[in-house]
């Protein structure tokens, strides 16, 4: 009987013995292990997809720079594959070959590569996800951003807002509302859409740059984002236009997104012959380009 006991107690060691070798087993990840994996949308539509891994962390004395040990595999459009260990870096994550000829450099939502000391993808940045609904995609490599819109907008790159008066104008690109969505009611598809409106070198980024000094300016977090907002309402000749400003700071600039909405007073017209646009559904797609843009 005692010998029984004696079994019944060894086997129940071995049987714990293994459940936590194989828990631990399976609790090991093998480096370097992938971290993340982020598509870029670059300059002449040129994409990078790129792969980050992390390596083993190796100790170093008090003071001393840590060691990178992580690697980068990318996929370019060109249909060539790098792969790259990562160097040490004053800003940002670099990666480099062995002697230098080809660096792949990503800080925040921005990146580049250089080869031979030139930049053969330039201007890059993290590729929107789509929210639904908004195919397209605008990269201002030179402000820094992208953003998503619908397919049937179109996209005016050489557009200024000048309602503030001479020499006060701003400069952006405008996505204006396609007339399939206008047409049978009051809203106006020739100036109603979002504009991405860019001040440069400002120290305070605030929506009331975008809209003029009597500007009533609110703080509002939507998205992940804190946003400066502030929006107006005006009426001329049986024409309505409200406009919001949606405000954020960049590294080197303050971006706007402004929503213009213009459509002409619905008791002007002959019962039933024009219907009231949707103004929800049309603030709901706006939000959805808001919500898509990406900044450096």
């Amino acid at each position: 009987m005692k010998q029984n006991y004696i079994f019944i107690l060894l086997l129940i060691i071995l049987i714990g013995a293994g459940i936590w070798y194989f828990s631990n087993k399976e609790g090991e990840t093998e480096l370097p292990y992938l971290i993340n994996k982020i598509e870029y949308i670059c300059k002449d539509d040129k994409t990078i997809e790129a792969s980050y891994f992390e390596g083993e962390l190796i100790p170093v004395e008090p003071g001393e720079m840590p060691i990178p040990t992580g690697q980068v595999k990318i996929l370019l459009s060109d249909g060539r594959e790098l792969e790259l260990p990562q160097t040490i870096s004053a800003s940002g994550v670099r990666y480099a070959n062995d002697d230098e000829s080809i660096i792949f450099w990503s800080k925040g939502n921005g990146a580049f590569l250089l080869e031979n000391d030139e930049e053969t993808y330039s201007g890059c940045i993290v590729l929107p996800a789509d929210p639904g609904g908004l195919p397209n995609v605008y990269l201002d490599n030179i402000t820094g951003f992208a953003v998503r819109y619908p397919a049937d907008y179109r996209v005016d790159a050489a557009y200024q807002y000048t309602a503030l008066g001479p020499e006060k104008e701003i400069n952006g690109v405008k996505f204006i509302v396609s007339p399939d969505f206008t047409e049978g009611t009051n809203l106006s598809s020739a100036d109603t859409g979002v504009s991405i409106e860019t001040i440069s070198e400002i120290e305070n980024c605030n929506a009331g740059l975008f809209l003029g000094e009597n500007a009533e300016i609110e703080e509002k977090e939507e998205n992940g984002n804190i946003y400066s907002f502030a929006s107006s309402a005006e009426a001329a000749v049986g024409n309505r236009y409200e406009e919001q400003v949606w405000a954020i700071p960049t590294i080197h600039s303050c971006i706007g997104v402004r929503y213009f909405i213009h459509y002409m007073a619905i008791e002007n017209y002959p019962e039933e012959e024009v219907r009231e646009f949707d103004k929800d559904a049309l603030i709901e797609q706006f939000d959805k380009i808001r919500y898509s843009l990406i900044t450096q």
